[in-house]
């Protein structure tokens, strides 16, 4: 339930030149990608959100088979563990062109992934990136994602230089809503009838945060 409508895999590719980590002609390079070798742990008053390995498929592939949590992804539940095994295989290539970077969201007293939350749509050229976050739905109702999303969204101004962080939801999705809007960001418009899903005609409702409005 918890995360952006749209599924950060199919918007990850950003024009050439323009990704944070091929920075264009007299363009500010982001402080920390230039030697940024592996996804760095962040952590907040409850959780740690730490690079995904090998050893968290069973917890991935829980959270992403999950039809609840699925509701408003563009792709559908996973149905097999070779598919969070795959999804692993393309959040590390994603890091790798500097595209995207996806945190295992753990509690501090448990290293078992719950979730998962990421920036992607990384564009150097504007210094704007998409937040996108999923909560497994035992987890539900403790903040935990809203928890998660303002600590990406600190690295993402403190670390990355950003200068804006946006994410797109669907308006039916008000759990979502909620935790963009307790993170900080304000609703900026809606595009009527703007994606085809499953055969379902979909709105989205834009969100913006701008990291002077951004208070840790």
């Amino acid at each position: 339930m918890l995360a952006t409508i749209r599924d950060e895999g199919a918007k990850a590719a950003t024009l050439a030149g323009q990704t944070l980590g091929t920075a264009m002609p007299n363009e500010p390079t982001p402080r920390l990608l230039a030697d940024l070798a592996t996804l760095p742990t962040l952590e907040s008053e409850r959780l740690r959100l730490r690079p995904l390995r090998e050893g968290d498929l069973p917890d991935l592939f829980a959270v992403f088979a999950d039809p609840d949590v699925m509701r408003y992804w563009t792709r559908p539940p996973m149905r097999d563990p070779d598919e969070a095994r795959a999804y692993l295989a393309e959040i590390a290539q994603n890091f790798e062109a500097r595209t995207g970077f996806k945190w295992g969201i753990t509690r501090k007293d448990n290293d078992r992934v719950i979730g998962t939350t990421s920036l992607f749509r990384l564009d150097n050229a504007h210094q704007t990136a998409e937040i996108g976050y999923a909560l497994g739905s035992a987890h539900w109702g403790n903040g935990y994602a809203a928890e998660a999303v303002r600590r990406v969204c600190q690295f993402g101004f403190e670390d990355l230089a950003l200068r804006r962080i946006e994410a797109d939801i669907d308006p039916r999705h008000h759990a979502s809503i909620h935790v963009v809007e307790k993170a900080g960001f304000q609703r900026e418009g809606v595009l009527r009838e703007r994606y085809i899903y499953n055969g379902e005609i979909q709105d989205v409702v834009y969100y913006g945060l701008l990291a002077r409005e951004f208070h840790p």
